[in-house]
């Protein structure tokens, strides 16, 4: 299932972000070859783009890891902090399932279900860009004020790509 089938995926997001008093901006976002020409597409540094993985729990649970530009998850690390033996990445159709957003619209804001977020921390102190639900779009939040509104936990979560 698509994010078009369901339609709404950034009104559902801008939704959300009002309800938590969260600045957001949304600008078009063209498509692009690779994150540095995403980058500079959109003005900006790299690691300013910030990916939304949703990562599987062993027991069928879900997390959101917020992930910069030019970073990897650290499996190790990642499983480690949650307290498990085993995280996966769920296939583009799961994710779908677990969010109600398709795979490069992701996002914590307005999922389906409230999963809990979990952020790198060389992410915080910037204003990022997340997915913003639908494609062709970015959304600007500062990344501290997403912490805050979430209560998501900040740790060491990536290695350097």
């Amino acid at each position: 299932m698509t994010e078009q089938r369901i339609g709404g995926g950034l009104e559902r997001m801008m939704a959300d972000a009002a309800a938590r008093s969260l600045d957001v901006s949304v600008l078009p976002r063209p498509e692009a070859s690779s994150l540095e020409d995403a980058a500079r597409l959109l003005g900006i540094e790299p690691e300013e783009i910030v990916k939304t993985l949703v990562v599987k729990r062993h027991d069928g649970d879900f997390l959101f890891a917020l992930v910069p530009g030019g970073r990897k998850i650290s499996w190790p690390k990642l499983r480690a902090l949650v307290g498990v033996n085993k995280l996966s990445m769920p296939s583009a159709d799961v994710a779908f399932e677990a969010t109600g957003y398709g795979r490069g619209t992701i996002t914590p804001l307005g999922s389906s279900t409230a999963w809990p977020v979990w952020v790198d921390e060389s992410a915080v102190g910037r204003r990022v860009a997340l997915g913003a639900g639908e494609q062709g779009h970015s959304a600007f939040v500062d990344i501290d004020a997403l912490v805050d509104a979430f209560g998501a936990t900040v740790a060491d979560i990536t290695d350097p790509e």
